[in-house]
């Protein structure tokens, strides 16, 4: 065969990565007995298995994380790992930035960074950090299958067998795909795992796919990052979740959807059994959804309001409730919830006919982002499922009401529904410039971190009302609809109380009276349950929430 030939070279470079994925192999052989390690000798494996520069996924999930891998390989020596490029989709724990403080990595590409937001964006500032790109869940997946693929991935599951086939049980979440990338390119894949059992539920992973399992020193991290309490929701949010109900929900015939974290969403879907119910909605709007086990649901799946949920992730104490529900959830045999972040995240991009969720900021194009100064907290899935996908072929009565054009091609168009208050902690929620755009040239990304594009934005809703953007004619109408929704804020006070009229006129803008929603019928009152407590009686008892959930002490994601 000539040497130069692209089969020849494909075989080379072939059994070059199969050739040093077993020179690592080889070299942690001590630790190793059959593909089992032990906790206690974690850190020198990773010494030994890790080389300088190497692309290592680390999951880091919206809820389960690898805390104990991530909690050992914070402890190896700097002079030996170093300048790690990592791969983590959501930047959840402490340790994941003292890896960057130590010297033990280098760069980051990432989806979400919730509660280190604000210490990453100081590790840039300090220039600690180099950041590859934000991206969304399945646009950082998709890298990782062409030009991102690890060399290491570091996932957990909640039991192994000893042949290392992996069940992940409700919270597969991320790790079949990063398993998968990591495993087909002769990278190194270690699971840490709750516990070493001889049989399986079922096999989520197999393990012929997994090269080494180290049984953690406790029950991986879970966070119940879904969970709000209802006793939080304003008035102001009651507002704003009946006007989505009524002035998109109900007018657009909304029946599969996907809602983002927030109280004003967890205010909609604790409306259904209440305020829906007056409406005569219940088997019209909010069947199918693409949403994890929300608590704040229960009382719409009690009432006969959900025909099926299928799920990112998991959330803790929903695992009872969701059992006894396989009518509704994607429940396997074993009786445990079956979640897989990718496929979750295509069905919301493709499967659904709306998206509905906050943002911190909105410009007067309608331009959103989650990243404000000193707090850099990525995009997670919002804009995968927050954008219309083009390449979406099949109809619905949602998707082909948004047709404005009268021509012989059209095509309908995915509901993108953001919710703004005027107003966040006393500052305007309207600016007229994106934090993000100073941030992006601060830290020199070549455009900045946009969250939601405002042209793939259709509505938008405030406690002052809806503007129905994907009417407006232009530009310059856009912003003139938006400012008539933004209240007391800078853009807000700029409206033109007579193009204002004129909008409201056309229904390009509605205003709560406009829809039938007097302002003052928005009481609390109304929702199915106002605490956590209500929550657990609706579910007959099967939530159980974690205890720092009942205790209220929770902070606002």
């Amino acid at each position: 065969m000539d040497p130069s030939s692209p089969k020849h070279r494909s075989q080379r470079h072939w059994n070059s990565r199969r050739e040093e994925k077993r020179q690592r192999l080889e070299q942690i052989a001590a630790y190793v007995d059959g593909k089992l390690v032990r906790h206690d000798s974690i850190v020198p494996l990773l010494e030994t298995l890790l080389r300088p520069g190497d692309r290592v996924v680390l999951e880091g999930d919206n809820q389960k994380q690898a805390d104990f891998l991530s909690r050992s390989l914070v402890q190896v020596d700097p002079s030996r790992v170093h300048d790690l490029h990592l791969l983590v989709p959501s930047v959840s724990r402490p340790e994941h930035l003292t890896l960057f403080e130590r010297g033990i990595a280098r760069r980051l590409d990432f989806s979400f960074c919730g509660p280190q937001s604000v210490r990453i964006a100081q590790l840039l500032a300090d220039g600690k950090l180099e950041i590859g790109s934000i991206y969304t869940y399945i646009e950082l997946y998709a890298r990782m299958f062409i030009d991102l693929t690890p060399q290491v991935a570091l996932v957990c599951a909640g039991q192994a067998d000893r042949d290392g086939n992996l069940y992940t049980g409700a919270n597969t979440e991320d790790t079949p795909t990063i398993v998968e990338a990591t495993a087909f390119r002769d990278g190194v894949v270690l699971a840490q795992v709750n516990e070493v059992v001889d049989e399986l539920p079922r096999v989520d992973i197999p393990g012929s796919w997994v090269d080494l399992i180290v049984p953690a020193d406790r029950p991986f991290a879970l966070e119940a990052l879904f969970t709000r309490d209802p006793a939080r929701i304003s008035e102001p949010q009651v507002l704003m979740a009946m006007l989505a109900i009524r002035g998109i929900y109900e007018r657009h015939g909304v029946t599969s959807l996907n809602h983002g974290i927030g109280l004003a969403t967890a205010a909609i879907e604790l409306l259904l059994p209440t305020y829906g119910e007056s409406l005569g909605l219940k088997g019209k709007i909010c069947r199918h959804w693409a949403l994890n086990p929300h608590p704040t649901l229960i009382p719409a799946i009690e009432s006969g309001w959900v025909e099926s949920v299928h799920c990112f992730g998991s959330e803790s104490g929903m695992e009872p409730y969701v059992r006894a529900r396989p009518d509704v959830f994607f429940v396997g045999a074993d009786g445990s919830l079956r979640s897989n972040r990718t496929l979750c995240q295509l069905a919301g991009q493709y499967g659904v006919d709306l998206f509905i969720g906050a943002t911190l900021q909105m410009d007067a194009d309608g331009n959103s982002s989650t990243v404000t100064r000193g707090r850099l907290a990525g995009f997670g899935g919002a804009p995968n499922m927050g954008h219309d996908p083009r390449g979406r072929r099949h109809t619905s009565p949602a998707w082909l009401s948004l047709i404005t054009a009268d021509a012989p091609v059209v095509r309908g168009r995915k509901l993108v529904v953001q919710l703004v208050e005027c107003f966040r902690g006393g500052e305007p929620a309207f600016v007229a410039s994106l934090d993000a755009l100073e941030v992006g040239r601060r830290i020199g990304m070549p455009i900045a971190p946009v969250m939601i594009y405002g042209d793939d934005v259709s509505h938008v809703v405030s406690e002052e009302g809806i503007a129905y953007l994907y009417r407006t004619a232009g530009g310059e109408e856009r912003r003139a609809a938006l400012a008539a929704i933004a209240g007391a804020t800078p853009i807000g006070r700029a409206a033109d109380p007579r193009r204002t009229a004129s909008l409201r006129a056309r229904g390009i803008v509605a205003w709560p009276e406009d829809l039938g929603v007097p302002r003052g019928s928005a009481q609390r009152s109304l929702l199915a349950a106002r605490s956590i407590d209500e929550l657990i009686d609706w579910s007959g008892g099967l939530y159980q929430p974690p205890h720092h959930v009942r205790r209220g002490a929770r902070p606002e994601r």
